[in-house]
């Protein structure tokens, strides 16, 4: 009778300390968020700049975890960012920067924070730096609309869409669309067109590539980057 009291005391103590057998709150793990994309303010899109010393801003981007930021800004002579001429690393909104005159310039930004996740980028800006005694700037490069690059379409025909613009108030633009199953490019399919946009006949399990000269009708001509599209 006493030992199975003793084991009943026993008992009844590793259960007052056993801690309530796992009614502890967890504490959850802290979920890291990349901040947000920056919005690019200045110089505003498709902007002449007068002064080849250009000043870039951008609204502050946001982190849910209030982790310090750094902003990384691209600036490039192409807008798919082959030709990437100055790449800056910045805590703050803004940075100046001195480029070549009579040239055609397109930038983004994207916002990292302290442990290492970063935003997408944002969106692509393009902006002009004046030279001496130009009379006539070239187009800026024409931007794809669609097909979006790399989709695959399960249709017979495609309509190839762009937009393009020029600094050159008045500039009357013109197309020429180069298409086919080869890269680069080298079927010229439609020549001077002044609509911004073609339609192709397509075959099933095909991969295409496209690309668009612009040209204005002061004799400036400016060729677009190769975008490409597949067929199921």
């Amino acid at each position: 009778m006493k030992n199975f009291i003793y084991l009943s005391i026993i008992s009844f103590l590793f259960a007052a300390c056993g801690g309530g057998g796992g009614d502890d709150p967890v504490t959850p793990p802290v979920t890291n968020t990349a901040p947000t994309v920056p919005v690019l303010v200045s110089p505003t899109d498709g902007k002449l700049c007068l002064d080849n010393t250009v000043s870039l801003q951008w609204n502050q981007s946001t982190d849910t975890e209030k982790d310090p930021i750094v902003y990384q800004i691209q600036v490039a002579k192409d807008n798919g960012f082959n030709q990437i001429v100055n790449t800056l690393n910045n805590s703050t909104i803004n940075s100046s920067l001195t480029l070549e005159k009579n040239t055609a310039y397109y930038w983004r930004v994207q916002a990292s924070d302290s442990k290492g996740l970063s935003s997408a980028y944002s969106a692509i800006f393009k902006f002009y730096t004046a030279g001496t005694a130009v009379v006539n700037h070239l187009p800026f490069a024409p931007e794809l609309v669609q097909p979006a690059i790399n989709s695959a379409l399960s249709t017979a025909t495609a309509s190839l869409k762009w937009k393009a613009s020029d600094v050159d108030a008045g500039d009357l633009l013109t197309y020429d669309v180069y298409f086919g199953t080869t890269n680069p490019p080298t079927a010229k399919v439609a020549e001077n067109i002044s609509a911004s946009s073609f339609d192709v006949t397509l075959d099933a399990t095909k991969e295409y590539f496209w690309k668009i000269v612009v040209k204005d009708n002061k004799g400036g001509e400016t060729v677009g980057q190769i975008w490409k599209f597949k067929t199921n």
